[in-house]
C-alpha cells in the first residue's frame, strides 16, 4: 500500500513479541513496569505503566539504541493513556510527561551513562493528554512528534514522568521517503528528504535524452518532507530520434519499419517520404532508394530526388564573334525545384578535323557560365572563323552527389568576320607624379567596320590589372603612385568584338622634383590668382560686416542655427593634429581642459570604439548647466590608443559652425580620459529617420539636407576631408538641426566599424556603400569624394534611413557602379532632388557639384516649394506612347524610334540582335545592358509589353 511505500519504520513496539527490556531510572527504585496487554484490536502488545501521583521524583524510561539509517528527520508516534488527577486526589499528581532524545554513533548507553538529566539529553516535547481516564473508563491518546537535525548514527528516546499515572501503549519510530518514480520519460530513485523539500536528481529512461544545448540539465524533481513527490520534473526528457512516446509518458518505443522520427522531442513517427525506406526499427532517417539522393540542405522529411535529364532543343544565334544560346527545359527535373544550368565552351579550330580544347579566359558569359536559372546565355569574345562546341548541362541539388556526369546537350557553331588586329605603337606622351598620358596607332581593319573604342589595362609590377576605356587612340591614366613603374596593354573593339591585347610595355611616373615646367608655370599662375582672390575676399568681408542685420540669409532648415554659414569671413585652414611632434600639444591648442568636478555622468547611452558613450551634465562656474555627450577612454589603454582617442578632439576643436558638432572640452588630467561634446537629443540621423518613418514633410527633409550641406561646405572651405560621411554620422538635436560628427574615423577607417566595409587593394577598410569609386580603387579622398557620399546621405534621408543598395553585397555594389548603375529615387522623392543625387554620383569627380553649389541648389528649392512636389523621373524623353516593337524591322530601327539609339551597341554586344530575343526583355536584362535610368527602363519595357499583350509569341529562329 502507499503508506508502506513512503514510510521506513525503525521501531514499532506493537510488533514486538518478547520483552522490550528498556532501561529504568533510578535502578534501585524502578517505577516503569513492563506488562502485556491488549490493544484496540485485541492484539497482545508490550506496554509500560507508571503511577506515582504521591511523589514529585523524576522516573526515566529509556529505549534501546535506534539506528537512524538514511534519515536526518525522524518521526515518533506515541499512543498512551493518562489518569485524571481529580479521581486520584494526590497533591503531586500531574497529567503530562516529557520525551527526550540522545544521539550517538553507537550503542554506548549504560544504566549510569549518559547522566539522567536534561543535558546531555535533548528535550523533544512535553506531552499532555487530550483524553483523560477516570476509574470507570479507558481512553487513549495519539501524538506524532518530529525529531530533526540528526547527526549521529542513531539515538535513544527517553520518557520522564513526575507524578503521573499513565501507560505507554505503543511507540513507533519511522522516517519518510519518496518512492521510486517514473514520470515524463525520467526515472527518479528512492529519495529521503533532509529538509522541507529535497531536490532529487534523475536520469532519462531508456531511449530518452535531455534537450540538446549547453544549458541542458539532467532531470530533477522535489521530494517533500512528507515523502510525497512535488510538482513536475524541472528539466524534462524526451524520446530520442527514432523513438516516440509509448501509451504513457514513462517509456519510449522504437519507430516501426517504414517510419522514422528525425529529432528528439514530443513528435511521433511518420512514414518515410517518397522513394525512401528504413532498414531497421528505431530509425532517425530514411535511406533513399538506389538512384535517388537527398541533398545536404534537404530536411529529413524531404522526398528523395535524382539529377535532371538533359536540356532540350538548344538554339544558337550567331552575331559575328558572339553567340546567344537558348534551350528548353528538361523533360524530367528530377523531382526538385532548384534546377540550374552550366555551359561549357570548346574551341575546335578552323578546319573540319581540328582537335577541340576548352575555351580560354577571353570567352565571357552573360549573365554567367554556371548557376544559370534562366534558359538563355550570351557568349562573346570568340575568335572569328572558328568552330565551337557548346555543351549545356542540367543540374539540381543532388547532381553533385551522383556518380555519373550531369545530363547535357550540345550544339556546334562557327563564328564569322574579323576582329581588329593587335594595336601597335603604344607610347608615353606625357607623365606626372600620379598620371600617365598614353597614345597608340589606330589599327587598320580589313573589312567595312570601324574601331568603336579601346580597352587599356595597366598594373604595377606583379599587381592586379586595372581597366580603362577610351573612344580615341589616347588616354590619361590617373591615381598612380609616384615614381612607379607600370606594365600596360591595349586592344581595339569593332562590331565584330575585341581584338587581341598588344604586347606588354612598361612606363614610369615621375618622381619628386620632375614636375614639367608648364605645370610649374601653371602653379605660379594659380598662386597669383589666390593672392588676388584673397584681397577681394577681404574687401567683401569688410563690406558685409557693415551691412544691416536685416540682410540675413535664409537658413532653409527652420532654425536659427544655420543662418550665417554662407557669410564670407577670413577662413582658417584645418591643421592635421598628427603633424605635431607631440600630439598632446595639439590637444592643448585646440581643446579646452575641463575639471572633472564640473562633470556629472548620468547614464550610459552607447559604446564607442574606445569606450562607453554617456549622457551627463556640465556645470562650469559662471555658466548655465547643460547636457553633454561624454566619450570615455576605457582603462588599460596604450599611448597610441590615447593619442588616437584625443585626436578627434584636436580635429573637432578647430571647427565652429552651427552644423558641426561642438566640442565642449576634454578631461585628460584624471581617469577616465573624456571628450565632451554638445548633447544631441535625437541621436543618429539614420535611426531617427527609421523610427519616424513618414512623419516629416518634404520641406523638413530638405531643411535637414541643407544643414548637412552647410556643415560640409564649411569643412570643405577649411580643406578638411571627412572620408566617412553617412547618415549614421549625422546627429540630430531636438530642433531637428543636423550636425556632422564622428571625426575620429575621418583619418582612420578602422576594422572595428559595424558598417559593411571592403578591403581595398591598397589596404585599409572602406565603407563601400558611401564611398566614391576613385576612393575605393585608389584611396583618392577629396571634397569631391565627400560630395559622392553626400549624395548617398540625400538618398538615405529621402528614404527614411533605408540601407543603400539594400541587400546587395559589397562586390555587387562595386560592379554595379562601374557599370554606371545608380540608386533610383526613393518613393515620393521629388525629381529635382534625385537629379541632384545623380549629379553627386558623377563618375568624373571634377563634374560633381561643390558643396557651395549644393547649398545654393537646396536654397533655390526651399524658396520654390512647388519644385518639390514633382515626383518620379523628369521627362528625359518625349512622353508620347512608345512605338510597338512589331512595327519595327530591326533592333536598331526600334531603338531609334524610341530615341534610345545610345544603347544600340550595348544591345547588340549583349546578344539582343533580333526582335524575337528583345521581346523577352526584363528589368534584369536592361541593367546588364546598361540601361539604369528608371525613365528609360519604363519606356523600353512599355514598348516590349505592347508586343506581348497584343501579338503572338515570337518563333525562335534556328
Amino acid at each position: 500500500n502507499m503508506l508502506f511505500c513512503w514510510l521506513k519504520v525503525l521501531l514499532n513496539t506493537k510488533l514486538e513479541t518478547s520483552d522490550l527490556g528498556w532501561t529504568n531510572y533510578p535502578a534501585e527504585d524502578p517505577q516503569w513496569e513492563e506488562l502485556s496487554g491488549l490493544d484496540e484490536e485485541a492484539t497482545s502488545v508490550r506496554t509500560y505503566e507508571i503511577c506515582t501521583p504521591d511523589s514529585p521524583t523524576s522516573y526515566w524510561l529509556r529505549t534501546r539504541w535506534i539506528p537512524r539509517r538514511a534519515a536526518s528527520i525522524i518521526y515518533v508516534e506515541i499512543r498512551f493513556t493518562m489518569m485524571e488527577c481529580v479521581s486520584l486526589n494526590w497533591r503531586h499528581c500531574k497529567e503530562t510527561f516529557d520525551l527526550y532524545s540522545y544521539q550517538s554513533d553507537s550503542d554506548e548507553a549504560t544504566p549510569s551513562h549518559p547522566a539522567w538529566m536534561e543535558n546531555p539529553y535533548a528535550k523533544v516535547s512535553t506531552l499532555a493528554a487530550d483524553q483523560l481516564m477516570s476509574r470507570s473508563e479507558r481512553r487513549s491518546n495519539l501524538r506524532l512528534l518530529r525529531v530533526q537535525r540528526l547527526q549521529g548514527a542513531g539515538l535513544y528516546l527517553a520518557f520522564r514522568s513526575q507524578g503521573t499515572c499513565m501507560a505507554l501503549l505503543a511507540v513507533r519510530v519511522f522516517y519518510r521517503k519518496c518512492p521510486p518514480l517514473r514520470r515524463a520519460f525520467a526515472y527518479f530513485p528512492e529519495t529521503v528528504p533532509h529538509s522541507l523539500v529535497e531536490q532529487a536528481q534523475g536520469v532519462c529512461v531508456e531511449n530518452a535524452v535531455t534537450p540538446p544545448g549547453e544549458q541542458s540539465q539532467p532531470p530533477s524533481m522535489l521530494c517533500g518532507e512528507d515523502g510525497q513527490w512535488v510538482g513536475q520534473p524541472t528539466s524534462s526528457c524526451s524520446c530520442r530520434p527514432g523513438y516516440e512516446a509509448g501509451d504513457t509518458n514513462v517509456r519510449c518505443r522504437a519507430c516501426p519499419s517504414g517510419q522514422f522520427k528525425a529529432g528528439s522531442g514530443p513528435g511521433v513517427c511518420v512514414p518515410c517520404p517518397d522513394r525512401s525506406n528504413t532498414l531497421i526499427p528505431g530509425s532517425a532517417y530514411c535511406l533513399c532508394h538506389p538512384g535517388y539522393r537527398r541533398a545536404d540542405s534537404d530536411p529529413p522529411h524531404a522526398a528523395c530526388t535524382r539529377p535532371p535529364s538533359a536540356p532540350r532543343s538548344i538554339v544558337s544565334q550567331i552575331n559575328d564573334t558572339s553567340v546567344t544560346l537558348e534551350w528548353s527545359e528538361p523533360l524530367d527535373r528530377g523531382g526538385r525545384g532548384d534546377l540550374v544550368y552550366r555551359v561549357f565552351c570548346s574551341s575546335c579550330g578552323t578546319g573540319l578535323a581540328g582537335s577541340c580544347s576548352p575555351c580560354g579566359d577571353s570567352v565571357l558569359y552573360r549573365p554567367a557560365q554556371r548557376g544559370l536559372t534562366q534558359r538563355r546565355v550570351s557568349v562573346w569574345g570568340l575568335r572569328p572563323h572558328t568552330k565551337y562546341t557548346f555543351t549545356v548541362q542540367s543540374l539540381n541539388g543532388v547532381s553533385a552527389l551522383s556518380q555519373s556526369e550531369p545530363a547535357s546537350d550540345r550544339v556546334n557553331v562557327t563564328t564569322s568576320r574579323d576582329v581588329p588586329p593587335p594595336v601597335s605603337g603604344l607610347r608615353r606622351a606625357a607623365a606626372s607624379e600620379s598620371s600617365l598620358t598614353l597614345e597608340w596607332n589606330v589599327p587598320l581593319l580589313q573589312n567595312q567596320f570601324q574601331v568603336l573604342d579601346y580597352q587599356l589595362r595597366y598594373s604595377p609590377k606583379a599587381g592586379q590589372w586595372q581597366y580603362v576605356s577610351s573612344r580615341s587612340s589616347s588616354v590619361v591614366v590617373t591615381g598612380l603612385q609616384r615614381a612607379g613603374r607600370y606594365r600596360v596593354q591595349v586592344r581595339a573593339r569593332s562590331q565584330a568584338g575585341y581584338g587581341s591585347f598588344s604586347s606588354e610595355a612598361s612606363f614610369n611616373t615621375l618622381p619628386d622634383g620632375e614636375t614639367p615646367l608648364v605645370v610649374t608655370a601653371v602653379l605660379v599662375s594659380i598662386g597669383v590668382l589666390i593672392l588676388i582672390a584673397t584681397a577681394i575676399l577681404a574687401l567683401v568681408s569688410f563690406s558685409l560686416t557693415n551691412q544691416n542685420d536685416d540682410d540675413d540669409d535664409d537658413d532653409g532648415g527652420g532654425t536659427d542655427e544655420d543662418v550665417n554659414d554662407d557669410v564670407v569671413v577670413a577662413m582658417k585652414v584645418y591643421i592635421d593634429p598628427f603633424t605635431y611632434e607631440d600630439p598632446n600639444e595639439a590637444v592643448r591648442e585646440f581643446a579646452k581642459e575641463i575639471e572633472a568636478s564640473f562633470v556629472k555622468i548620468e547614464e550610459v547611452i552607447g559604446a564607442g570604439e574606445f569606450g562607453e558613450v554617456c549622457r551627463g551634465r556640465l556645470r562650469v562656474p559662471g555658466r548655465k548647466e547643460n547636457y553633454v555627450a561624454i566619450k570615455t577612454l576605457k582603462g588599460g589603454y596604450t599611448d597610441k590608443q590615447r593619442r588616437d582617442f584625443l585626436s578627434e578632439a584636436s580635429i573637432m576643436g578647430q571647427f565652429q559652425h552651427p552644423n558641426i558638432i561642438h566640442l565642449e572640452g576634454v578631461i585628460t588630467t584624471s581617469c577616465p580620459v573624456m571628450i565632451l561634446t554638445e548633447f544631441m537629443e535625437n541621436g543618429a540621423l539614420d535611426s531617427f529617420l527609421r523610427v519616424n518613418d513618414g512623419q516629416f514633410t518634404t520641406i523638413q527633409l530638405v531643411g535637414m539636407l541643407r544643414g548637412i550641406a552647410a556643415g560640409m561646405k564649411y569643412l570643405s572651405d577649411m580643406s578638411f576631408v571627412h572620408r566617412d560621411l553617412a547618415a549614421r554620422n549625422i546627429l540630430v538635436n531636438s530642433n531637428l538641426v543636423c550636425k556632422v560628427s564622428d571625426f575620429g574615423l575621418s583619418r582612420f577607417l578602422t576594422e572595428n566599424s559595424s558598417d559593411p566595409t571592403y578591403t581595398s587593394s591598397l589596404g585599409g577598410k572602406i565603407p563601400i556603400r558611401w564611398t566614391a569609386p576613385e576612393a575605393i580603387a585608389y584611396r583618392k579622398f577629396t571634397s569631391a569624394s565627400d560630395g559622392w557620399s553626400y549624395g548617398i546621405v540625400m538618398w538615405e534621408v529621402m528614404s527614411y534611413g533605408e540601407r543603400p543598395y539594400w541587400d546587395m553585397s559589397n562586390q555587387d555594389v562595386i560592379n554595379a557602379i562601374e557599370q554606371d548603375y545608380r540608386l533610383p529615387p526613393p518613393p515620393e522623392c521629388p525629381a529635382s532632388l534625385h537629379a541632384l543625387m545623380l549629379d553627386c554620383w558623377q563618375k568624373e569627380r571634377a563634374n560633381r557639384p561643390r558643396f557651395c553649389d549644393v547649398v545654393s541648389a537646396l536654397d533655390r528649392l526651399i524658396r520654390n516649394p512647388a519644385s518639390l512636389k514633382v515626383t518620379g523621373s523628369q521627362p528625359l524623353l518625349d512622353q508620347r506612347v512608345p512605338p510597338s516593337l512589331s512595327s519595327c524591322g530591326s533592333v536598331s530601327e526600334w531603338l531609334r524610334a524610341l530615341k534610345m539609339e545610345r544603347y544600340e551597341q550595348s544591345f547588340l554586344q549583349s546578344g539582343f540582335t533580333s526582335l524575337e530575343v528583345v521581346s523577352q526583355l526584363n528589368t534584369d536584362d536592361l541593367l546588364r545592358v546598361g540601361v539604369t535610368l528608371a525613365g528609360h527602363q519604363k519606356k523600353i519595357l512599355s514598348s516590349v509589353q505592347t508586343l506581348r499583350v497584343h501579338e503572338a509569341p515570337p518563333t525562335l529562329l534556328y
